[in-house]
């Protein structure tokens, strides 16, 4: 699977890094270092395996803090008949969606410098009115069924009719807009990263990585190919991996017949 590598890589390579050995002549090969120095003289196969893990902690928290806000603000947007109300949770975002992502991340980074935990807020933020509009455009179509008049004829309470129908009506089009948003999100974390928002210049971190050792890429390709070669494959197999966990779910189920 093509984004098994990166991601067993990214959650147990930690554990398998050991001490930092002694520091090497910078962008070298050889010398007991199978994968070469970066600029700094360190083991480059040490900094993939530490490199992983904040790229995909800080894109899963991102996308879960995403979804966390515009679940609540798509669906309530979508069932309420009071348009000013819907006007009130969705024109802001509108306003928000206008920025370009990298920009407003950029903006941010220039008053205060954000860590990881920041980083992940920050693409959350950027992410939710996108996704709060794909909420309420699936909830609304959802909510506009007979079923819900009819639930609502039968004295069922807002709750059941707003989460338990239309809510596990927009599973599918959200799941497959969580495999989409988790490709952006890791895309938009690993170009943040790499023009050095919310991580250190020398952190052990995959885009970081391709940064900095981009002027020996020459000298010492390894260093820059296999951390960008991991990002790469963790974003296009990410959305692979939802594309075939739906299209197993969409199956009929061969076992009943008809």
């Amino acid at each position: 699977m093509l984004a098994g590598v990166p991601l067993a890589l990214a959650l147990l390579g930690p554990f398998f890094a050991g001490e930092a050995g002694p520091r090497a002549v910078s962008f070298t090969l050889g010398g007991g270092h199978w994968l070469g120095t970066d600029f700094t003289g360190r083991d480059v196969w040490r900094q993939i395996l530490l490199g992983g893990r904040p790229v995909v902690l800080v894109a899963l928290a991102a996308t879960a803090l995403t979804y966390l806000v515009a679940l609540p603000l798509g669906l309530l947007a979508a069932l309420t008949h009071r348009r000013r109300l819907e006007d009130l949770l969705m024109r802001p975002l509108d306003v928000l969606l206008a920025v370009p992502s990298l920009l407003l991340i950029l903006l941010v980074a220039t008053v205060a410098a954000p860590g990881p935990a920041g980083l992940a807020l920050l693409v959350a933020l950027v992410n939710i009115p996108d996704a709060a509009r794909i909420v309420r455009a699936a909830a609304a179509e959802a909510a506009s069924r007979p079923a819900v008049e009819a639930l609502r004829m039968q004295g069922e309470s807002g709750w059941r009719i707003g989460v338990g129908y239309v809510g596990r009506s927009t599973v599918r089009t959200l799941a497959t807009d969580a495999g989409i948003r988790l490709t952006g999100v890791l895309y938009l974390v690993a170009t943040a990263a790499f023009l050095g928002v919310g991580v250190a210049p020398d952190a052990a971190d995959w885009a970081v990585m391709v940064d900095r050792n981009r002027t020996g890429l020459f000298v010492q390709p390894w260093a820059v190919v296999v951390p960008a070669l991991l990002i790469v494959a963790l974003t296009v197999g990410s959305n692979l991996l939802f594309d075939a966990v739906l299209e197993r779910r969409g199956q009929p189920d061969k076992g009943v017949r008809t």
